[in-house]
C-alpha cells in the first residue's frame, strides 16, 4: 500500500499527542490539503505536483486514516483541525491556506474558524457542511451517513471486504470513470484494512451532531478571509457557494463540469488551476 509521489517526502509529525503522516513538496506560500472518506492523502496525488510548482503543498492523513494514528477519541472536527494546524506550525508555517475535500472540508472550515490568525484562505470541495441550514435535509438523503454513525456494526460488515465496499462506494460517486485509476482503490482499501483505520474513519461521522452544534457557533462570527467553494456539477456544485456564504462574506466558486464528488481525482487540472487562481488573486 506504499504510495509515494516523486519530489515529495513523507514523515510522521508528533502533534496533539499523536503522530500524523505528512507529505510535503514544492516551495512558496503554503497550502494544506485535507482528504475525505474513504481516502488518504493520496487523494491529492494528481493535484499536488501542479500546486508544488508555485506553492509549498502539504497533505496529511487525517487521524484515523492511512499511516496517522487512530486513537479512541478526538474525531470531532475541531480536534482534527488542531491536528492539522499543529502540523503546519511544526513545519514553520505560521500562516497558510487550507483546502479540504469531503469530510476534510468540514475540518478545513473548523480550522479557519478557530485559527483565524493563521488561515489566510479557505477552500472547500463538494461536501455538505455541519451548521448549514440545509444540513439535516442534505444528510437525510445520504444513506452512508446514518450507516456509518452506527456503533460497531459497520466495522463488522466492512471487515475483510474493504475493497468491495470502497470500490462500490467510490464508483457510485464518479461521473467520468475514464479519469480514475482503479489501482487507487487498492491503495485506499489496504489503508482501511490497517488495524483501527476502519473504526477511525467511521468515527468522523459519529461526531457530526457535535460538529453541527459547533459550526452553528462559527456562523455567529463570519469569516472575512477569501473562501472558495467548488463542487462537481453532478453533485454539490450548485450548492457550494450559497452554503459557504452562510459562514463567510467573501465567497467565490461554483461547479466543475462533467464531474461528481471526487474532484481532486476526476478533474485535478481544473482543481489545481482554480486553487492557484484563488490563492494568487489580490
Amino acid at each position: 500500500m506504499i504510495a509515494a509521489l516523486k519530489g515529495f517526502t513523507q514523515q510522521l509529525m508528533p502533534v496533539n499527542d499523536l503522530k500524523i503522516n505528512t507529505v510535503i513538496g514544492g516551495a512558496g506560500p503554503p497550502i494544506l490539503l485535507l482528504h475525505g472518506w474513504p481516502e488518504t492523502w493520496w487523494g491529492w496525488h494528481s493535484v499536488m505536483p501542479l500546486l508544488a510548482e508555485q506553492f509549498s503543498a502539504v497533505a496529511i492523513d487525517l487521524r484515523g486514516a492511512g499511516f496517522s494514528d487512530c486513537p479512541l477519541d478526538g474525531y470531532d472536527k475541531a480536534t482534527m483541525a488542531r491536528d492539522a494546524h499543529e502540523v503546519m506550525v511544526a513545519l514553520g508555517h505560521e500562516r497558510y491556506a487550507v483546502c479540504g475535500h469531503d469530510i476534510g472540508g468540514m475540518v478545513a472550515l473548523a480550522q479557519a474558524a478557530i485559527y483565524r490568525g493563521a488561515v489566510t484562505h479557505l477552500a472547500v470541495l463538494d461536501v455538505p457542511l455541519p451548521g448549514w441550514t440545509g444540513w439535516e435535509a442534505s444528510i437525510a438523503g445520504l444513506w452512508h451517513f446514518s450507516f456509518h454513525m452506527n456503533r460497531d456494526l459497520p466495522e463488522r460488515l466492512i471487515h475483510g471486504r474493504e475493497y468491495d465496499y470502497i470500490s462500490t462506494f467510490m464508483s457510485e460517486r464518479f461521473y467520468d470513470h475514464s479519469t480514475f485509476d482503479p489501482a487507487d482503490i487498492d491503495i485506499y482499501a489496504k489503508a482501511m484494512a490497517l488495524p483501527g483505520r476502519t473504526r477511525g474513519g467511521l468515527e468522523w461521522y459519529r461526531t457530526l451532531t457535535a460538529d453541527h452544534a459547533a459550526a452553528l457557533e462559527y456562523k455567529k462570527n463570519p469569516l472575512s478571509i477569501p473562501v472558495l467553494g467548488l463542487g462537481g456539477d453532478q453533485r454539490f456544485g450548485t450548492q457550494m457557494v450559497p452554503m459557504l456564504k452562510e459562514f463567510a462574506g467573501n465567497v467565490t466558486g461554483g461547479s466543475i463540469a462533467r464531474c461528481s464528488h471526487y474532484l481532486p481525482e476526476e478533474r485535478p487540472d481544473e482543481v489545481a488551476a482554480a486553487l492557484i487562481e484563488f490563492l494568487k488573486a489580490k
